[in-house]
């Protein structure tokens, strides 16, 4: 970890646009962002429950944790709570160890304590740990804690929810065995950003000196040196799995941990947002290209004409992206670099794909999502994050992101139960489960005002040749759209170790149930391979 000079004022290029992505960035990080609920601020502080402090492996955690941006914390203790527990597995028990608390990152350069990392680890198998995968989760945002792949996705625990229906939850929401936890294969941690969570930085750094792209890639890597170290797993295999926001992060980190000696196996890019001057709904609106978008409008557009996807849906995807790198690419070049009009024929093309009228496309012809989401259903809000979700206007869901609303105030309201009755970690203030942040964060990286991680896979694709990348989409996500994320791993070039995987979901795709059985059975080939080839 570079030394950390303190926060500096955001620059004026920052200000220009941090309105922008307040409304745009919801897309990076499953969870947290503009449309994400409300921050958690930190609460009046509640009495600690003694009767979980006095189970055996609990721990009570007397530390106050802040996200605030001038938060630090005095000093910084590795403790945690440790607890043995079973789930079913396939109709036979897993056995394995959770482990709640903290470990501390330390800066690269000088040894000092900088950051102290809250995560959770679940341990399993008998495997020597020089087989034995063990991979790191994270979400984005900036500024989401990591409960939604924790609790959603792959753990051996999960929320039982009915998405993308707009029903009520069942109550009392229900933590269930999850059948596609990751854990068969891989030891696996989850590991909360500095300002989330209970994540929070050692003095003399504060919260915000943290906020930026390589400021929190290196904080990153200094907790992945420090796990590995404190449970002696240098000699594992080393996944590294980042939604959203946290698949560049997962880029950077990547290359980080390979310049450092540390040797990474994997990579998981979950909705991901590699470069942020590709996508249209982040970068000047209205001044970029909307290229990368056409197939998942023509997918939802799809989805919402017919009630249900086409019999030839890949092969009306794969005309959509013939279409939008061909004469909608050219055309809109155009049309962004002087006002030429778009032909006629390319405008009626867009109309069939997405229902959307003509003119609308004359007028709008490098549509932004936002500009689509308001267009496509009149009377009704569609999810940014998953655009099968539909919502009346006005109703109690619209507010935002009807596709996270549905889901938001459940995980927020799980997590701290599940670590203390589960998991036996109690802490006396709240779990940070997001964290407006969006406006404080240096989005600069590499001389560029937002970050292009795409030559940071490439430098450590560089460094470690044998490097393996999946990319994993939804075809209805309006914030990351599966499309760009292949025109950008493109620039990679060919590379047989590079997967593309999408599926009929959104960005959180994981939590649909058939989605996620897709996604073990990817995850669970991906493992294979990497170990095959080696």
């Amino acid at each position: 970890m570079a030394t950390r000079s303190p926060a500096r004022r955001p620059h004026l290029a920052s200000l220009l646009f941090a309105s922008a992505l307040a409304a745009a960035l919801t897309a990076c990080g499953g969870g947290g962002g503009g449309d994400s609920p409300p921050p958690q601020a930190v609460a009046p502080v509640p009495p600690p429950p003694p009767p979980v402090a006095a189970l055996p492996g609990s721990y009570a955690d007397p530390v106050l944790y802040s996200g605030a941006a001038t938060a630090s914390l005095a000093g910084a203790e590795e403790r945690a709570a440790t607890v043995q527990t079973r789930i079913t597995l396939d109709g036979r028990p897993l056995d394995y160890s959770a482990t709640a608390g903290h470990l501390t990152a330390t800066d690269l350069q000088t040894g000092r304590p900088a950051a102290a990392f809250f995560y959770v680890a679940y341990t399993a198998g008998t495997q020597p740990a020089a087989l034995r995968p063990l991979t790191f989760f994270y979400n984005g945002g900036p500024g989401s804690a990591s409960l939604w792949l924790h609790l959603g996705a792959f753990g051996p625990r999960r929320l039982a929810t009915a998405f993308p229906s707009t029903e009520p939850p069942a109550t009392p929401v229900q933590m269930v065995d999850n059948q596609e936890t990751l854990l068969d294969h891989s030891d696996l941690v989850f590991v909360d950003a500095v300002g989330t969570g209970y994540s929070q930085a050692v003095a003399p750094y504060t919260n915000v000196q943290f906020w930026g792209v390589d400021q929190d890639a290196a904080a990153f890597r200094d907790f992945v040196r420090r796990y590995l170290a404190a449970n002696n797993r240098q000699a594992s295999p080393v996944y590294l799995f980042g939604e959203s926001y946290g698949a560049p992060r997962t880029a950077v980190l990547a290359n980080l941990l390979e310049s450092a000696g540390v040797r990474v196996t994997g990579v998981m890019l979950q909705s991901a947002a590699m470069d942020y001057n590709s996508n249209c709904g982040v970068f000047n609106p209205g001044q970029a290209s909307c290229e990368g978008y056409i197939p998942s409008y023509v997918a939802v557009s799809a989805y919402h004409q017919n009630g249900s996807l086409p019999t030839d849906f890949s092969s009306v995807l794969q005309r959509a992206r013939e279409f939008a790198a061909g004469s909608y690419r050219s055309e809109v070049g155009a049309f962004l670099a002087g006002g030429a009009p778009p032909s006629e024929a390319t405008l009626a093309r867009l109309a069939a794909d997405t229902g959307l009228p003509v003119q609308t496309w004359r007028q709008d012809f490098s549509m932004t999502p936002g500009a689509y989401r308001a267009r496509l259903l009149p009377g009704q809000v569609i999810g940014r994050y998953d655009a099968r979700v539909k919502v009346p206007s006005g109703s109690a869901l619209a507010n935002g992101d009807p596709s996270l609303n549905v889901v938001g105030g459940v995980f927020n309201n799980t997590i701290r139960t599940y670590l203390e009755t589960e998991l036996r970690y109690t802490a006396i203030t709240p779990y940070l489960g997001s964290s407006n942040v969006l406006n404080q964060w240096n989005f600069s990286h590499d001389g560029k005002t937002l970050p292009d991680t795409i030559p940071d896979l490439a430098a450590a694709l560089t460094l470690n040749p044998g490097l393996k990348v999946l990319a994993m989409s939804g075809y209805h996500d309006l914030a990351t759209p599966f499309y760009q994320t292949e025109l950008d791993l493109a620039r990679l070039g060919p590379n047989a170790g590079i997967q593309v995987r999408n599926y009929d979901s959104g960005h959180m795709s994981y939590l649909d149930d058939r989605v996620r059985r897709l996604q073990k059975a990817d995850l669970r080939a991906f493992y294979n391979s990497v170990s095959v080839a080696q």
